[in-house]
Formats: structure tokens, C-alpha cells, sequence
């Protein structure tokens, strides 16, 4: 025979147990929420110069080019007029330059409260988790630690970005032994809804 103490212990045990996967549950969808939490924006325009430096893997200027015009529309810049044009180019095209570069011309959304272009109309934004991808032909990127750090400290700073969290461990003159990897959160323009006509970059 069961005791009225173990009893209501029995009956309480499955409340408890209700209540903490709750509170699991609403915490996924905060930190979710959070991710992806509205942010009025302008787009801003950037122009800047990008040359690669490096010891253990070098590019040619086409391939470069190709490169940062991929990492440039995952941190959320605008397609529409974005320009990525090779620069200072001493090799013929396919072949590795030892200082390949580029010149950046593009709109990146900035937030409202921070951005000195007020002449833009302000668009909805929201802040999306973003894992910096290289898109290269070898099985994983260890051989472009180099450029992935150069990514985040020259090219980073023109966007508006927010827990920024890199993870290499270069090596000159050799592949990393793990993947570099580069996650941040990013402004990115809502798609229009209905007849809206904003541009989403």
C-alpha cells in the first residue's frame, strides 16, 4: 500500500517534470527570438580596398574576387550594386598572385540609431545567425585560416555585426589542424511582405 506522502510525491512528479520542459522550450525560443529580434535600418554605403597577404595558401585575383563577393553577400550586402573589381593583379588570369586584391564598392545596412545616413528611408532588419563559409573545392577550409582572419579584421568592421566568434588556429606554412570557423550575427533586410517593393540585398 502506497503512503499518502509517496503518493502525492507521484502525482507532483510528472507537474515537475512539465514544468521543465517548459521552461527548456521558452528558453529555445527566447534565444531564437533573440537571434532574430526586428532592427530598423538604412543602407549604408562602403567602399574599400582588400589586399590578401598570406603564407601558406595563395590565390589568383579571380579567385579571390570570387571569394569575397560570396563572404560580402552572407554578411548581408546589398547584390544590387555591389562591386567587387580585382586590383593590382601581376599574374595572368587562374594563376596565383603573391599579393592579390580587390576593390569593394557595396550598401550594407547599418542600424538606425547609429548610422549618420539619414537621408536613406529606414527598412526592417532583423539580426540572423551567420557561419562564414570559404566555398572553396578542397573537403574543408584549414588551408585558409590566413584569409579567414583577415576577413574578420579588414572587411567586419564596414557591417553591422554582434557576437562575433572566430575560431582558427593558423599556422604559417601549413593547414590548420581543425577548421577555422567564423560565427556572428549580421543585419539582414526583411523579405517584403504583400505589394512592398524595399529591396532585401
Amino acid at each position: 500500500m502506497i503512503s499518502p506522502v509517496v503518493s502525492r510525491v507521484l502525482l507532483l512528479a510528472p507537474i515537475a517534470i512539465g514544468c521543465f520542459v517548459g521552461a527548456a522550450v521558452l528558453a529555445t525560443e527566447t534565444s531564437s527570438s533573440a537571434a532574430g529580434e526586428g532592427q530598423a535600418a538604412v543602407w549604408t554605403p562602403k567602399e574599400t580596398t582588400f589586399v590578401y597577404q598570406g603564407f601558406t595558401t595563395t590565390y589568383s585575383c579571380d579567385g579571390l574576387r570570387d571569394k569575397v563577393w560570396d563572404v560580402l553577400l552572407d554578411l548581408g550586402a546589398q547584390k544590387k550594386g555591389l562591386q567587387v573589381t580585382e586590383l593590382g593583379c601581376s599574374t595572368p588570369y587562374g594563376r596565383p598572385d603573391p599579393f592579390p586584391g580587390v576593390r569593394i564598392r557595396m550598401n550594407v545596412l547599418q542600424p538606425v540609431s547609429g548610422s549618420s545616413n539619414t537621408k536613406q528611408t529606414p527598412v526592417p532588419a532583423h539580426w540572423k545567425p551567420v557561419n562564414v563559409q570559404l566555398r572553396n573545392d578542397y573537403s574543408n577550409d584549414s588551408g585558409e585560416c590566413e584569409l579567414i582572419e583577415q576577413i574578420r579584421s579588414k572587411l567586419l568592421p564596414l557591417f553591422a555585426t554582434r557576437n562575433v566568434d572566430l575560431q582558427e588556429d593558423c599556422v604559417p606554412h601549413q593547414a590548420s589542424a581543425t577548421r577555422p570557423t567564423l560565427k556572428l550575427e549580421v543585419l539582414i533586410a526583411d523579405k517584403p511582405t504583400g505589394n512592398a517593393s524595399q529591396p532585401t540585398g
